[in-house]
């Protein structure tokens, strides 16, 4: 097997709940770390014998709460990573953090075991709001967190949640720009969205919570891209915006439609064709590693159709689109087959599909993927027919 793979390390556990985390019965006191730390490494090397032909260009540690994981646990994974994979030149390493002095103080170790970039977890810039979305930490434990990424990492990320109940595009802005004023490489901005089982549903059902209008929360998307292409981030996927060239290589592998092998509770991974999932109860994903050697629970290969769709979805989100040949090497299937030569026609007309022969949206098309997947898929299922 030949190509290039992403390595995700899911952590499953967390020290406290938050509203809209679906692993809220993942939260522990303490973790016996030896016992995890050769569990992970097993499962490892499980993934690592099926692609190990592969080039590994970026291992992200995200959870859960990883960065309360022991930085000997990375430093351990890490090596045995680049020593079962090809390594790309200066490999990606993530560290996926939230901003408590805890986690921060173990910042310098995790450095020194190898993670070289810090995806932080801010979510606002405001005590409040930060309250409101259940978050641990206050804004002055934020920002400390932030100045102690940035003198350890050489490259530091952080997310923002915007259309938040009761803000307003003139706040939002005021906002972005002291988040901008910080200079990280990397800035993520999400829309705050309402999903069922969640605190932030509850409360909207029962008309607690009222989220801007559609026409304010557009009006916080473009603030977002002009704001960030003048301070030297454009865009380049719906959410994210970066430095040219600092953009996150393991989240493009996944919006390129990329191999990533998935290892640790709950994890998901897609190789060869195969989606896996991983054990989700972390005790049973132990109790599975010890007996076999991995934590797999299913291994089901993905056919034509739903990789074409899911390759669709994740392409429509990056700036520079989906290119033909790339799309048709990871699914099989030609880009005019299943993009609908009319539905392209009519949405280039309608200003929200560029044209040419590469798939990429408009500005205008760009919040509106979903709906523009579904316009361009109406074929999906015949060409498949037709592949076979």
């Amino acid at each position: 097997m030949s190509g290039d793979i992403a390595l995700y390390v899911h952590w499953p556990f967390c020290v406290t709940k938050c509203p809209y985390c679906d692993f809220n019965s993942h939260v522990r006191e303490r973790v016996d770390q030896s016992r995890w730390r050769d569990a992970l490494l097993a499962d490892l090397r499980h993934e690592a014998a099926l692609t190990g032909g592969q080039k590994l260009v970026s291992i992200f540690f995200g959870g859960g709460t990883p960065s309360l994981m022991e930085p000997a646990t990375a430093e351990a994974l890490i090596a045995e990573a680049l020593r079962l994979w090809p390594a790309a030149a200066d490999p990606e390493i993530t560290l996926e953090a939230n901003p408590s002095s805890v986690e921060a103080a173990r910042f310098a170790d995790f450095a020194a075991a190898g993670v070289n970039r810090v995806s932080l977890g801010l979510q606002a810039l405001d005590d409040a709001a930060l309250k409101l979305l259940g978050r641990p930490h206050d804004l002055a434990q934020g920002l400390a967190a932030l100045d102690t990424a940035q003198a350890h990492f050489p490259r530091v990320s952080f997310d923002l949640i915007h259309t938040r109940p009761g803000q307003t595009s003139v706040e939002w802005e005021t906002e972005l720009a002291r988040a901008l004023s910080f200079g990280t490489e990397h800035l993520s901005a999400y829309q705050l969205t309402i999903e069922p089982g969640t605190r932030f549903h509850t409360l909207a059902a029962k008309g607690l919570l009222t989220l801007p209008d559609e026409e304010e929360a557009a009006t916080m998307f473009d603030l977002t891209g002009e704001l960030c292409a003048a301070a030297g981030l454009p865009l380049y996927e719906i959410s994210n915006h970066a430095r040219p060239g600092a953009e996150s290589r393991h989240n493009l592998q996944y919006w390129t439609y990329g191999d990533y092998a998935g290892i640790g509770p709950g994890a998901h991974g897609r190789r060869g064709g195969l989606a896996t999932t991983r054990i989700r109860r972390p005790e049973s994903w132990l109790e599975a590693v010890s007996a076999r050697g991995h934590g797999l629970e299913a291994e089901e290969a993905i056919d034509r159709s739903a990789a074409a769709e899911e390759a669709l979805l994740m392409g429509l989100r990056l700036v520079r689109g989906i290119e033909p040949a790339h799309f048709e090497a990871r699914t099989g299937l030609p880009l005019d087959s299943v993009a609908e030569p009319q539905a392209r026609a009519r949405l280039q007309a309608m200003g929200l599909l560029e044209p040419g022969l590469r798939l990429r949206t408009t500005e205008a098309g760009r919040p509106l993927t979903n709906r523009l997947l579904v316009e361009l898929v109406s074929g999906l299922e015949s060409a498949a027919g037709h592949a076979k």
